[in-house]
């Protein structure tokens, strides 16, 4: 990701040495905001390939990273992941080197490339591995005790709601106070990944694999922020990148959410754990909250990098006002959702039950329908609440 701190080559062939690589080049990874990153070629590398991703953690403290290489274990073999690599220095097993109070890892590189736009298939399958994660790292336990604490991010929000202009504020506060407002005690909760973007993840998208609608994914990347969380609040993260089009700024940065996506999304992930009742109601929130999160990260990292004096060319700022524009978005289906209800009605005369069910959200009706075989024999109408129809 971004490069805040810089190391000579000397450094890396030490660093690499202890972890039994031979050193030949580092290559600045610059996307990402949060990390220093390169990619390392090593003697035995052709034609400019590169075996390993050499990261130092600029925030996370080393307890936190050695938490993380047993997540990744874990994993491994089950989801495509790249477990860090072990230091041959080391009487114990030890997967972290720590440097002016840093950790730094080496982990293999994983084939594939990161998706500039993703496909209903892909949401598919990025939503059965969100699963998988969920239930697997269910193993660990007390998972508190792997888990890194999560973010203080109402303290953020106090500090940011003084420079904002009312609306953006009261948008902000409003989503904040639903969110509290859920049943949140009856939510599932465990490990989560809590940062599962498209650029986090890595897929075979060869021209033909792509043409074909084969793409597989081949790499589940950036574990740093594995917390214990409500399993309902990962998959909002995760459909909030995924199920997204994110304009470029010639485009005018638009976002374009796709909700076809996102019933993709969970049909693959409830293809290996079943969301209860209270997720499902509690989602349409959730993912304003996660939009909201995330627009507070990329404050609160223009922020740090001020404070700091971060500049030049290897510093990736993301615009915040994407994941407001997306929060306003969700929020906008929340307050409507209020009022409304949705109604599965059957368009074949064949079909006994003119109506086949009445639902508090689309997604809800969506994912109905999707699961009645014939999808096209019924259609989706909503109704607002207390007015003749």
């Amino acid at each position: 990701m971004s490069v805040y701190t810089q190391l000579t080559d000397d450094q890396f062939a030490t660093f690499c040495q202890r972890f039994g690589v031979s050193f030949a080049r580092a290559i600045p990874i610059t996307q990402g905001i949060k990390n220093s990153n390169w990619f390392i070629q090593t003697t035995d590398d052709v034609d400019g390939a590169h075996s390993y991703v050499f990261t130092l953690f600029e925030e996370r403290p080393p307890e936190d990273i050695e938490k993380m290489a047993v997540i990744l274990n874990q994993l491994d073999g089950k989801l495509p992941v790249a477990a860090p690599l072990s230091l041959v220095d080391s009487a114990e097993k030890c997967y972290v080197i720590r440097y002016d109070n840093k950790a730094i890892t080496l982990v293999p590189c994983l084939a594939g490339s990161h998706p500039q736009q993703t496909t209903q298939a892909m949401c598919h399958e990025i939503g059965a591995s969100l699963a998988v994660l969920h239930e697997t790292l269910q193993q660990l336990q007390p998972a508190e005790e792997y888990g890194v604490p999560l973010y203080p991010w109402s303290e953020v929000r106090d500090r940011e709601k003084q420079f904002m202009p009312a609306d953006e504020a009261k948008l902000m506060s409003d989503i904040w106070q639903s969110y509290t407002d859920l049943p949140l005690a009856t939510l599932p909760k465990g490990l989560c990944h809590l940062d599962m973007f498209a650029d986090n993840t890595l897929w075979n998208l060869s021209l033909n694999n792509s043409q074909k609608g084969e793409a597989h994914l081949t790499g589940l990347l950036d574990f740093t922020e594995v917390s214990v969380e409500h399993y309902v609040m990962d998959i909002a993260i995760t459909i909030n990148d995924f199920c997204t089009t994110w304009g470029m700024a010639e485009q005018g940065e638009s976002v374009n959410f796709d909700r076809s996506k996102m019933a993709a999304f969970l049909q693959g992930y409830e293809s290996k754990r079943m969301l209860g009742e209270d997720e499902k109601r509690a989602l349409p929130v959730m993912l304003a909250k996660a939009a909201v999160i995330f627009w507070l990260l990329r404050l609160n990292v223009i922020h740090y990098n001020r404070t700091e004096g971060r500049t030049g060319d290897n510093i990736m700022v993301k615009n915040p006002d994407l994941m407001k524009r997306l929060a306003a978005y969700h929020w906008s289906h929340v307050e409507k959702a209020q009022n409304t209800v949705f109604v599965l009605l059957a368009i074949n005369n064949k079909i006994e039950k003119p109506i086949a069910g009445v639902f508090s959200s689309i997604t809800q009706a969506e994912q109905t329908c999707d699961s009645l075989g014939n999808s096209s024999d019924f259609i989706i109408k909503e109704y607002t609440l207390d007015q003749l129809v």
